[in-house]
């Protein structure tokens, strides 16, 4: 959910997570923090969140057994984000991640091959669990450090992590619940805990079938309030969409995942048709 300022309109699983001063209450001899002072605590810890998840990237291959890892990376005509266009270039999208039981650890990032489109490049960090509820639902839940290293002065500096919209690392709480095969709606929630002033609230629900050997997915996201991040002053919808895709088989043992998707978002009055491949 973005770059020089964090409205994502100035600067998809198909291809496409300023706070008041903190007081303290007194009550008698006993000194209770304000809800405000405990989530300035809290999202100060998040401060550290880059630099632990670096560290597990780099040391739990070591640590745990039965692990595997992944890499690759995605080619797309454009990078749109949640109804949202980013660089207005064609982007090349590497990931790479470690997963043992039901936690993944990874990097993703998004890289314009245009100058012009160079500001809008992204570099993320996330960790997820992924709970099985029985009949194929599941539970999902991620933090992302979305990071723009190529934001303006110091919102472009790795170790910035001020807050209130003047930090480089903007940090999402999400979780997500699929249901059952038999009807196997997912709805998403993702909360910017971080470097948000407005802490924005984006919901999003989406619903895959497959006709013929193509594999389809609706899809229909909102912010739930004012948000300056999303460039929205109440309640929107700004995502809005149907992605297709399928694997071309180019050699007996290599085929290739192709993806399509047609984006709607309401409140930017735009549309955009997004066509990737996946190595």
């Amino acid at each position: 959910m973005l770059m020089l300022t964090p409205n994502p309109e100035d600067s998809t699983d198909i291809l496409l997570c300023r706070r008041q001063p903190s007081e303290v209450i007194q009550m008698g001899a006993v000194s209770f923090f304000s809800t405000s002072t405990l989530f300035n605590l809290m999202t100060k810890r998040f401060s550290f969140f880059s630099l632990a998840l670096l560290t597990s990237l780099l040391f739990t291959p070591m640590l745990v057994q039965a692990q595997s890892f992944g890499f690759g990376a995605d080619f797309v005509n454009r990078y749109v984000w949640r109804g949202y266009d980013f660089g207005d270039s064609f982007s090349i999208q590497p990931d790479f991640s470690f997963s043992a039981g039901g936690f993944t650890l990874g990097s993703w990032g998004s890289y314009s091959i245009s100058s012009d489109g160079a500001d809008a490049n992204e570099h993320d960090l996330y960790a997820g669990y992924s709970i099985g509820l029985g009949s194929s639902a599941s539970l999902d839940l991620t933090i992302t450090d979305y990071y723009f290293p190529n934001a303006e002065g110091k919102a472009g500096e790795w170790s910035n992590f001020d807050g209130g919209g003047d930090g480089a690392h903007w940090i999402e709480l999400m979780g997500a619940v699929t249901l059952p095969e038999s009807f196997p709606l997912s709805i998403t929630a993702a909360f910017m805990a971080h470097n948000d002033p407005d802490n924005s609230l984006y919901l999003e629900g989406a619903i895959p079938f497959t006709v013929s050997d193509v594999e389809l997915g609706f899809h229909l996201g909102m912010v739930a309030g004012k948000s300056d991040f999303y460039g929205v002053e109440a309640a929107s919808v700004v995502n809005l969409g149907l992605s297709a895709g399928k694997e071309v088989q180019i050699t007996e043992n290599f085929s290739l995942p192709l993806s399509a998707s047609y984006i709607m978002n309401p409140t930017t009055k735009k549309t955009y048709l997004v066509f990737g491949f996946s190595l």
